[in-house]
């Protein structure tokens, strides 16, 4: 593209109108047009009423619009679970359109953002949003940029989804206590517990009260497994007792630990196994009533049907630290979709 100054009472550039970008905001007669509007073929008029030089640039062949070239980059980044919206002021938003985990695939986002003029900007990686949650945005920072440089983007993009939204799975949830029969809080935790697993479309298909026997949990275990259980919590217990019978439990059913401790706070009483496909935790008992555990951030992985492997758990202590200034992290287990994404 070719810079010039379009002086008052000149002729207008020789080129078509709509090669022609302006790059300032300005004010001819009653008419205000911002910085990067490309003008169209029965504006060129405007250019003889002009009062004060402005500057514009002349696309020339190879260059792309902002707002075609952002239009495209949008379409290549966009994966399942999202739509494109846009552009406001040369800017594409993606939205999300189902209730689900969002996953951004960050080496692919450097590698895009290390591109001259590209601008793709996301929320967290493993973030639980709502549909009409606005996840990225997309644009080109100068007013227009190379067409090579469209492709590669669009190259890099192809390889794999930049963005989407992983949709949570209805998952069957059995839960298991071995808190005893006078423990007076339970029907407040059932309520918290089912209206978790709610949200995501799960269903509770039983709370179990078992003995502190680890023959005892074993069995209910593999009863809930027979039963097509896609997920189990444990819920009580001494997670810091080798001998704990919760945990002895796990070795009986022929289930494996993934991870004891998360690198998180709150989380060091966190652990998760696997008995084949079948994932098991433990709900600490800060977690039992909460929405702002190490819990609430494992659960939404497990709710896509995701296996959690231990590396997963590891990257946790990068960002683990849930303070307060963390809530965006945990599910908004209050909301179900964003009526209004607004114009951001």
């Amino acid at each position: 593209m070719r810079a010039i100054t379009i002086e008052p009472g000149q002729p207008a550039p020789d080129v078509v109108a709509s090669d022609i970008v302006i790059t300032e905001d300005v004010k001819i007669g009653d008419r205000r047009i911002r910085k990067g509007h490309r003008l169209l073929a029965d504006e060129s008029p405007l250019l003889a009423r002009l009062e004060h030089p402005i500057h514009a640039v002349v696309l020339e062949p190879g260059d792309v619009h902002e707002d075609d070239a952002g239009g495209r980059l949008a379409a290549a980044v966009a994966g399942p679970g999202v739509e494109i919206r846009g552009p406001k002021f040369s800017r594409y938003n993606l939205i999300a359109t189902t209730k689900g985990l969002l996953r951004v695939d960050a080496e692919e986002l450097l590698r895009l953002n290390r591109l001259p003029g590209v601008a793709v900007f996301t929320l967290e990686d493993r973030l639980p949003v709502v549909p009409g949650r606005i996840v990225t945005g997309v644009k080109v920072t100068p007013v227009a940029v190379a067409e090579a440089m469209v492709q590669e983007a669009e190259k890099i993009a192809a390889e794999a989804p930049v963005v989407q939204v992983v949709p949570f799975r209805p998952l069957r949830v059995g839960v298991i206590s071995t808190e005893g029969p006078d423990w007076r809080v339970r029907e407040r935790f059932q309520e918290s517990v089912a209206q978790k697993i709610g949200w995501y479309g799960g269903e509770v298909i039983g709370f179990s009260d078992q003995p502190r026997e680890a023959e005892a949990i074993a069995a209910e275990i593999e009863r809930l497994a027979d039963e097509g259980a896609d997920l189990v919590l444990a819920a009580g217990g001494n997670t810091i007792d080798p001998l704990d019978p919760t945990l002895r439990a796990l070795d009986t059913a022929g289930a494996e630990i993934v991870r004891f401790g998360a690198p998180a706070h709150p989380g060091s009483m966190f652990w998760l196994a696997y008995r084949g496909e079948l994932p098991i935790f433990n709900l600490a008992s800060c977690s039992m009533f909460s929405k702002a555990t190490i819990a609430d951030v494992v659960l939404p992985w497990i709710m896509t049907g995701e296996r959690v492997e231990p590396d997963t758990l590891a990257r946790l202590g990068f960002g683990g630290l849930l303070d307060r200034g963390m809530s965006h992290r945990f599910p908004p287990y209050d909301v179900d979709a964003v009526e209004d994404a607004g114009d951001e």
